[in-house]
């Protein structure tokens, strides 16, 4: 028994990737770096110091080390068998806050533990993923059938909603990422489509008159119609989805009006650039484009930064860190750390690929895709292409629930990548 426990713990050093491994420990001792910069406070103190940002970060990484070590230790197995139960933990999690959760800045998204909090909907992710891929290694979906596509969508529009009623939009919109997961399984690309067409109109009809863009609408349509060359083309359909667009376009200020909350129209109006107050709503983006603008090609070096020293960019340490990395190492050190992270992307993509059963790749396809959207809204939000939501940069923001979630997202993949071995 001994031996045999012995060989399956050779058999997990010797298979795991450690070229992820190492990326992902250099994101980290990097992300510490630039949080650590970013709470310096006046009187240094000691790295460990508690009460300091950086000493509870130290704190959350050295935590993940024993975790890492479990992950890898459990039976490849286990995840999966097991899929539902977790997903059903992380349900019970998110219904619970409505009663125990803690209120801030008029979320309610966190558990309070002390000086500790606890943000449920990062673990959700985890447990969405899985119980994703349980569904469809076993089920085998064609996604041809509703029923088929309803089931993969409930799966994770599910948590969605509840996260919706904290109310946490940046997170709820992270879960999207998850169509293109059932899109690389065979889901219907008009749902991709959909929602893409959906957001273009919706900032066109922001910045142009509605009338203009009906008009357009029409144009495009009628030439669709005449250049498709399928015989069993129907004139109908064409008009029901022009009616729809066109409704959708005038109902675009009733929503922007009526139905969004004011911090959320000021994101949209920083976005688009209309009737922005730089010390107020804009503040925010303005800070963050000075602050990596000002770092030029090489940097101000560590513990240089004056805007970071300064203070002037929220949030610096969480959503906002990755303006230290500009203003301090500059274009190159950015490059650097994006590259870092595509780096990890294609290595998780490439090691999905390798898998020999459906439930370890889909998992793998499902973390590059949280990833990665963390990575895109992240950094887009900093230069102004995407609305600020509030959405940490893996492995580099502060926080314990997302350095903790995001590795036992990661490493649940690199135990069951480890295990294709085994597999038949």
């Amino acid at each position: 028994m001994v031996k045999t426990k012995h060989l399956a713990n050779q058999s997990v050093i010797s298979n795991v990737d450690w070229l992820t491994i190492f990326i992902y420990a250099v994101l980290v001792f990097l992300g510490w770096l630039n949080i650590y910069s970013a709470s310096l406070p006046d009187e240094t103190t000691s790295i460990f110091d508690l009460g300091q940002i950086y000493g509870k970060q130290i704190l959350f990484i050295g935590l993940s080390v024993p975790l890492i070590i479990l992950l890898l230790s459990i039976d490849a197995k286990f995840y999966e068998k097991y899929a539902v139960v977790f997903y059903c933990i992380g349900i019970v999690s998110l219904l619970g806050l409505f009663v125990f959760g803690k209120s801030i800045k008029g979320q309610t998204n966190w558990y309070q533990f002390g000086g500790f909090g606890l943000q449920p909907s990062e673990f959700v992710k985890t447990a969405t993923a899985l119980l994703l891929a349980k569904y469809i290694a076993e089920a085998q979906p064609t996604f041809e059938t509703l029923k088929e596509q309803a089931i993969g969508m409930g799966i994770f529009m599910f948590p969605v909603l509840l996260i919706l009623m904290q109310p946490d939009m940046g997170s709820a919109m992270i879960f999207m990422t998850l169509f293109l997961v059932l899109y690389r399984e065979g889901f219907p690309s008009w749902y991709l489509w959909t929602g893409f067409i959906a957001i273009v109109l919706f900032f066109l009809s922001l910045l142009i008159e509605p009338h203009f863009i009906i008009l357009g609408i029409i144009v495009v349509a009628l030439i669709h119609f005449i250049t498709n060359k399928k015989i069993n083309r129907n004139p109908f359909i064409y008009l029901i989805i022009t009616l729809i667009m066109v409704g959708f376009v005038y109902s675009v200020d009733y929503v922007y009006d009526s139905v969004l909350e004011p911090h959320q129209k000021d994101r949209i109006n920083v976005l688009i650039g209309q009737d922005v107050d730089m010390k107020k709503e804009g503040y925010n983006l303005n800070q963050s484009k000075i602050a990596i603008g000002s770092g030029n090609w090489t940097g101000k070096g560590f513990l240089e930064g004056t805007q970071t020293k300064g203070g002037f960019v929220p949030e610096q340490h969480t959503d906002y860190i990755f303006t230290t990395v500009g203003e301090e190492w500059g274009f190159v050190g950015c490059i650097v750390v994006i590259g870092l992270f595509v780096t990890l992307f294609f290595r998780i993509i490439y090691l999905a690929e390798q898998q020999k059963t459906a439930f370890p790749r889909i998992y793998g396809y499902c973390v590059a895709a949280f990833l990665f959207m963390h990575f895109f809204v992240n950094v887009s939000m900093l230069i102004g292409l995407f609305p600020t939501i509030g959405v940490p940069l893996p492995f580099f923001s502060y926080g314990g629930s997302s350095l903790i979630a995001f590795t036992i997202m990661l490493f649940i993949f690199l135990k069951l990548d480890s295990n294709k071995v085994n597999e038949w």
